[in-house]
């Protein structure tokens, strides 16, 4: 089996980044929502908080990988000025033209909040570090910023699977 160069990069921008980003949402996931006085001794806040510092900052810098590897590597090949390019398929079907219209739409623009909201998570992670626990409003915020970190890329890499399928860029 060998690959292209394009699908190379395909699968370090979708499968490799986008794993990195899954485990590290789970991950950060789990032990913020964990993150209870009640629940934990001290040496087992300090041992979620080393885990947890790992995971959200694993986290930011796959969600940024994953941008920065989308838009600079991958989408010039999805929109190159040839007719038989992924973006002039896609549009010159009426049926999948609105994957193009909105699907890649939230690709280029929408998507890019997701490694925002996770850098603010990882930043509040690594300010906060073992305080955070005692500090419920901003776990909770945390918590949040996390899920709509994960909320956007999910629905960016879904769109990206589905766009995929339909016109493969080659």
């Amino acid at each position: 089996m060998s690959f292209t160069n394009r699908e190379v990069w395909g699968l370090i921008h979708g499968m490799v980044l986008g794993a990195v980003f899954l485990l590290g949402f789970a991950g950060g996931l789990a032990d913020l929502y964990g993150l209870r006085t009640a629940l934990l001794t001290g040496t087992g806040v300090v041992e979620r908080m080393r885990r947890l510092k790992v995971g959200v900052t694993a986290m930011a810098v796959a969600a940024w990988g994953t941008v920065i590897t989308g838009t600079w590597v991958v989408y010039p090949w999805y929109r190159e000025a040839v007719p038989d390019s992924a973006k002039s398929k896609l549009l010159a079907n009426p049926d999948t033209s609105d994957w193009h219209k909105f699907g890649m739409e939230w690709k280029e623009h929408i998507a890019w909040v997701s490694p925002i909201l996770a850098t603010v998570v990882a930043f509040i992670v690594l300010y906060y570090a073992n305080t955070l626990i005692r500090h419920e409003r901003v776990r909770r915020t945390t918590l949040l910023l996390l899920v709509l970190a994960f909320a956007f890329a999910a629905i960016a890499g879904a769109f990206g699977a589905f766009i995929t399928k339909v016109a493969p860029v080659q």
